[in-house]
């Protein structure tokens, strides 16, 4: 986790140093729409539309593992009951005997 918050700070920092360095206005065209902003904006909307594209792409693997880990909760607690059943047939576990 610490890693990965460190990728993220550096990240950020090359980012911001490479907005600051380029402080210009741009015309951003889009079919027939034309704005005109500062390339700073755009740098930084960019960031924002790769962070939310790479979380929706984890939002499948994110679901999957969930619905993996309550099956797995489960099926943990139909074989407690089982157990529990069992010892209740036998009379509990065996005293050890020496």
């Amino acid at each position: 986790m610490k890693a990965v918050l460190l990728v993220l700070v550096v990240l950020l920092a090359l980012v911001a140093t490479f907005a600051v360095q380029n402080p210009g206005t741009i015309v951003v065209r889009f079919l027939t729409v034309s704005v005109s902003t500062s390339l700073v904006v755009v740098i930084a909307l960019s960031l924002v539309a790769g962070v939310l594209a790479g979380g929706l792409a984890r939002l499948p693997a994110f679901f999957r593992r969930r619905s993996e880990a309550a099956a797995a909760a489960k099926r943990i607690r139909e074989l407690e009951a089982e157990v529990g059943d069992l010892k209740g047939k036998t009379g509990g576990p065996a005293p050890f005997a020496p």
